[in-house]
């Protein structure tokens, strides 16, 4: 659009708010009552409403990672014993929060990236990468999130946490992530 197309609808929609904001001239103060010469009293304007005190709801952080009922972040990487895909029961605990997340926000999508440490052959760690994301999203999707919002990738070795070839590095590598 041009600029002076622009600043004209700009104008028009304040336009708007404003008379929408004003009261028209031939309705009567809906607070007033007849004046003193009538032998009537003027009215005080009718109170507020009494305000109600409420907390915002903060649902995602800054980064868009959902928030759970503390306004903490809810974890989102979920890590894997050596060679396996079953889920722990920490993971699980938390991904029900992103579940519930998930459903009640149905316009929100997320990507389950699959990880795997350094051992094995790069198809083998694509393949069990993809199997580590799988699991996750088959669960969020049994716990009602819709197919819809999941999608999953596997990057396997290729993006380790910790580069290094110790037990502890690995085990921060054997991962999935969620992001939202």
């Amino acid at each position: 659009m041009n600029a002076s197309l622009m600043r004209g609808l700009a104008a028009g929609v304040l336009s708007l708010f404003v008379l929408a904001g004003c009261q028209s001239a031939g309705e009567p103060e809906p607070t007033t009552m007849p004046d003193d010469s009538m032998g009537g009293a003027t009215a005080e304007p009718a109170p507020p409403p009494p305000m109600v005190e409420t907390e915002p709801m903060a649902e995602t952080d800054a980064a868009g990672y959902p928030l759970d009922a503390s306004g903490e972040p809810i974890g989102y990487v979920f890590y894997f014993e050596f060679d396996r895909t079953e889920l722990k029961p920490r993971a699980r605990s938390l991904l029900a929060e992103h579940a519930d997340y998930l459903r009640s926000h149905p316009e929100v999508s997320i990507v389950v990236q699959g990880h795997t440490d350094e051992r094995g052959t790069r198809e083998y760690n694509l393949a069990l990468g993809e199997r580590r994301a799988a699991a996750v999203r088959d669960y969020l999707q049994s716990l009602g999130v819709s197919a819809s919002q999941l999608s999953i990738v596997s990057y396997g070795e290729e993006r380790p946490v910790d580069p290094r070839s110790t037990e502890a590095a690995w085990a921060q590598n054997r991962r999935a992530e969620l992001v939202y």
